[in-house]
Formats: structure tokens, C-alpha cells, sequence
């Protein structure tokens, strides 16, 4: 089980629990701010004071008073009206994230959401009762308002749910299968379910930890590129990275001086062209860490602002306990995150920029003094041609794709919202990105393993030779042209995974 507070969960421990493998708890002091809050909002409410969202319609519509009498139905249209979502739906393992962070925004107590209500978000979550939210239809301003409304839409028994064991079906039924009692909403109930920004952070989440471990793997397969491409380390000496104390270009430079067993036993490789007159090589070898380094220092960055994010109140109104009143806000607006997720696009794009140039210096015989395309009977074969070719269209995409979404806003709301981060559009773009990047590295992977099979008998360093055997435990070598895609797959399914081990041996 995962206990959240409202205080303590970070993104690497949201991405685990898309999974499906663990259980949520609230913690007890949780618990009791939940009440108090609840508390402090009923009694409000019993003394018909005017609170927006409570007694009061939305956006444009805050200064309209809603009778005692529909306060209720109040929250019910609410969230029907904001299911305006299109797209496709999110993943289960994206809709667990989305919900389990929901449950921990609302743990904090500054929502005025009852406990029995919070309890079902908790029982669905466990049970896998994972309502049907469409992935866009956000401006990320007032909150993911439309994502959040389809969520809360299947805890009311409304629309469809997925579980493992029906898959996509009606939602009340699939509750009901599982012993769990549709929400009912009370006053202000639906407005805290939808004010936040739960789906830009929760996607966002998924986007940066990727980030993470293609990032360490970029650094692996540079290594190996290099050693391929008989390149000099001494590039990566301590002294040059001393002198521009940069973090991460220091832990790159570090990592890669592990990997080639710089300043220790060089490689038989390396050994072989010791003598070479090459002074110096091309920038995406050399310049590996300064480049690589500051896609590392920005996940470090993007990674500080969302583990924020995610245990930050972001409704509106709040509920202070303490000073035992409601205050309207804007902790609902998505700029932060939106920011830092172009942010995140822009940098970790440059790791898939520099190993597509480097893929170009592997198949290029100008460039390798290798065979063309890394094949026997070139010509006959055309090797890796064309999974060059698929690299560059990723790259010249991700160019794209990394315009930042949160340079634009447009006025919501009749004038009443009328500044919007763009945030849902910055972090799936963000994800994308780091896809494209993952399909990048691996084929230069599957590029660096085969042009060191050109260099057999001589062997690489003990840590780079690990690497190559473990891609060949999934990929043979190729001998004859045949299907590149499956390959690619099972290379880009390796790398979150089992190269870690590796990445995580050479970190500072």
C-alpha cells in the first residue's frame, strides 16, 4: 500500500502506482483534516453565507445565488456540464495516476470534500474502477476542468468504467460489481473534484520520470557509440569538466569516464588506435556532456516543480481550517507545470537530436571507416539505412512538438478566465517527446552494437561489452537484411529496464 498525506508522494512513486499494484490508505492525520474542513463547510452552509461554487454558480456565472434548496443539483450539473472532453480515453495506468493524485490533493484538507466521499475515490482506485476521461479538452486555467469532470462522472455511476475484468462497461454496473456505492455529490463536492491540476501533473509525471531513464540510457549508448567510432576520451577528462562546474555536465562526463575505464585499463579497442593522429572529435561525441548534462539539470528542475505540484492545494475556494473561512484563489491555474513541461520537451528533445547526428557518423562509412548502413554486401543489403531515415522524421517531429504550448492562452469563460496555461497540451506533447526520444536512442543502440561487432576479436571495456550482450539477448546481430521495427521495439522496451542497472553503476 501507498499512504498519502497530501505532503509526500513524488513522481517516481505516481508512475509505480499506474501499475495496478498497489493499494491506496489515507494516512489518520489526514483524515481528520478531511473532517475538519468538511465541518467548517457545512457549517457555512447552515448559516446561508455566499461562498462561489458552494452557494453560487461557475465562472462567469459566480455572481448568481443558488437557493439552499439546489445546492446539491448545483455540483450534479456541474460536472455534467463539464464533461466536454474529445479525444481518446486515458490509459488505466494514466487514469490511476490522474485519481490516486486527486485522492492525495484532497488528503490535504483545503477542499471541503467529505471523507465518506473521498473514501469511495479510494475504493475505486483499489479496485481498478477507472472512469472513461477523454485526453483532451483542457486549458489547464480553472483547473483540468473537462478531465476531471469525466472522472468524477464514473464515481457518480455515469458514463462508462474500465476494470480489468470487464473492461469498458457501464459505470454503475462495474461499481456495483465491486461493492462500491456511486458518489453522491454534497454542496461543493463536484467543484473539488475538478478544481486542480491533477491531469497536467499526473501525465507530466509519466513524462519526466520517462525522461529520467532514457536520459541515463542516452549516456550509456553515447559511451558505446564512441568506442564504435573509435573516438577519444580524453575529452571527458575531470579537469575540462572542473572548470565549467555545470551538475550535470559533470555527472555525464563522469559517467562516460566509468563506462570507457578512463584513466584505468583502456580497452582493447581503445588500445588498438592509440596512436590515431585524430586530435579531436565531432561535437555530438565531444560535447556529449555539455549537451546531455543540461537534459539532466532540466528533468532535475521539472522534477523539483511537479513533486510541488503534487502535494499542493489547488482549489478554489479553499477551505482554511485554521482561520475557519473560505478564500477564493487561483492555485487552480496550471503555469507552473505548463512551463516547466515545455521546459521539459526542449531539453530532453537535444538527447534524441545528438544521438540521430551520431546514428549518421555510425552508417556513414565517410564518417566510421565502417561498412555503409553497419552491412555485409551493402548494396545487395541495405542495412540501417532507413532506421536512420526513421530517427530523423522523430527528430524533425519532436521539433515541432517542442514549441511550447504555454506561450499561448485564450480568454474562457465570457472574460472571467481569461489567462490559461495550455498545461494538458504542454504535458502530453511532453510525453511524446519522450517517446520519440526513447525510439532514438534505441536505434542507435542497435546501431553502436553492430558496428562493434566490426571491430571482433578486440573487445570493449567490461561495462559496454555487458551492454552488448544484453541487447543481444533480445536482438541477434544482423547478418542479412531482414524487418527493423521489431527489433527497434524490443530494444526501446529494454531501456527503461534492465540497462538501468548499468546507468545506475556509473552516477555520480
Amino acid at each position: 500500500s501507498v499512504i498519502l498525506d497530501g505532503n509526500s508522494l513524488n513522481t517516481e512513486t505516481l508512475l509505480m502506482m499506474s501499475s495496478g499494484n498497489y493499494n491506496i490508505e489515507i494516512a489518520s492525520y489526514a483524515e481528520v483534516k478531511v473532517k475538519k474542513a468538511r465541518k467548517l463547510l457545512d457549517d457555512i452552509i447552515v448559516e446561508n453565507k455566499v461562498v462561489y461554487g458552494v452557494s453560487t454558480g461557475f465562472g462567469n456565472f459566480a455572481n448568481v445565488v443558488i437557493s439552499h434548496d439546489n445546492l446539491e443539483m448545483l455540483q450534479t450539473n456541474l460536472i455534467e456540464s463539464h464533461c466536454a472532453g474529445v479525444g481518446p480515453p486515458l490509459s488505466p495506468e494514466k487514469t490511476r495516476m490522474l485519481l490516486a493524485l486527486r485522492i492525495n490533493v484532497l488528503c490535504k484538507g483545503f477542499s471541503g470534500i467529505s471523507l465518506e466521499s473521498l473514501t469511495t475515490l479510494v475504493d475505486a482506485f483499489n479496485a481498478s474502477c477507472l472512469p472513461w476521461i477523454p485526453e483532451q479538452g483542457t486549458v489547464g486555467a480553472s483547473g483540468d476542468l473537462a478531465p476531471l469532470a469525466h472522472m468524477a462522472l464514473g464515481m457518480m455511476g455515469k458514463g462508462k468504467m474500465w476494470s480489468p475484468r470487464s473492461g469498458w462497461a457501464d459505470a454503475r454496473i462495474i461499481l456495483e460489481a465491486n461493492s462500491i456505492r456511486p458518489l453522491k455529490l454534497k454542496a461543493k463536492e463536484g467543484l473539488a473534484l475538478i478544481n486542480g491540476t491533477q491531469f497536467i501533473a499526473a501525465i507530466g509525471s509519466e513524462a519526466v520520470e520517462r525522461a529520467r531513464y532514457i536520459a541515463l540510457q542516452a549516456d550509456v549508448v553515447a559511451a558505446l557509440t564512441l568506442e564504435a567510432l573509435q573516438g577519444t576520451s580524453r575529452a571527458f577528462d575531470a579537469a575540462i569538466h572542473g572548470a565549467r562546474p555545470h551538475k550535470g555536465q559533470q555527472a555525464v562526463a563522469q559517467r562516460i569516464r566509468r563506462l570507457l575505464q578512463y584513466g584505468g585499463t583502456p580497452s582493447e579497442i581503445t588500445e588498438n588506435h592509440k596512436n590515431c593522429p585524430r586530435v579531436q572529435d565531432a561535437y555530438t561525441l565531444r560535447c556529449c556532456a555539455q549537451v546531455h548534462g543540461i537534459a539532466h539539470d532540466t528533468i532535475d528542475f521539472v522534477t523539483n516543480i511537479l513533486n510541488v505540484e503534487l502535494n499542493s492545494a489547488t482549489d478554489n475556494p479553499m477551505v482554511l481550517i485554521d482561520r475557519g473561512e473560505t478564500i477564493s484563489g487561483g492555485n487552480f491555474h496550471g503555469e507552473y507545470p505548463a512551463k516547466a513541461l515545455d521546459y521539459l520537451a526542449i531539453g530532453v528533445h537535444e538527447i534524441a537530436g545528438m544521438s540521430e547526428r551520431r546514428i549518421e557518423r555510425l552508417c556513414n562509412p565517410a564518417y566510421s571507416n565502417l561498412p555503409a548502413f553497419l552491412v555485409k554486401d551493402g548494396g545487395f543489403n541495405s542495412g540501417f539505412m532507413i532506421p536512420h531515415c526513421t530517427a530523423a522524421s522523430l527528430v524533425s517531429e519532436n521539433k515541432c512538438l517542442c514549441h511550447p504550448s504555454s506561450v499561448d492562452s485564450l480568454s474562457t469563460s465570457a472574460g472571467q478566465e481569461d489567462h490559461v496555461s495550455m498545461g494538458g497540451w504542454a504535458a502530453r506533447k511532453a510525453l511524446k517527446v519522450v517517446s520519440h526520444v526513447e525510439y532514438v536512442v534505441a536505434i542507435e543502440l542497435l546501431c553502436a552494437c553492430q558496428a562493434i561487432e566490426f571491430h571482433r576479436p578486440l573487445k570493449s571495456t567490461e561495462s559496454l561489452e555487458a551492454v552488448h550482450s544484453l541487447v543481444r539477448t533480445v536482438v541477434p546481430s544482423y547478418e542479412k537484411d531482414r524487418v527493423h521495427s521489431t527489433d527497434i521495439e524490443a530494444v526501446t522496451r529494454l531501456l527503461p529496464n534492465e540497462l538501468n542497472t548499468l546507468a545506475d553503476n556509473c552516477r555520480l
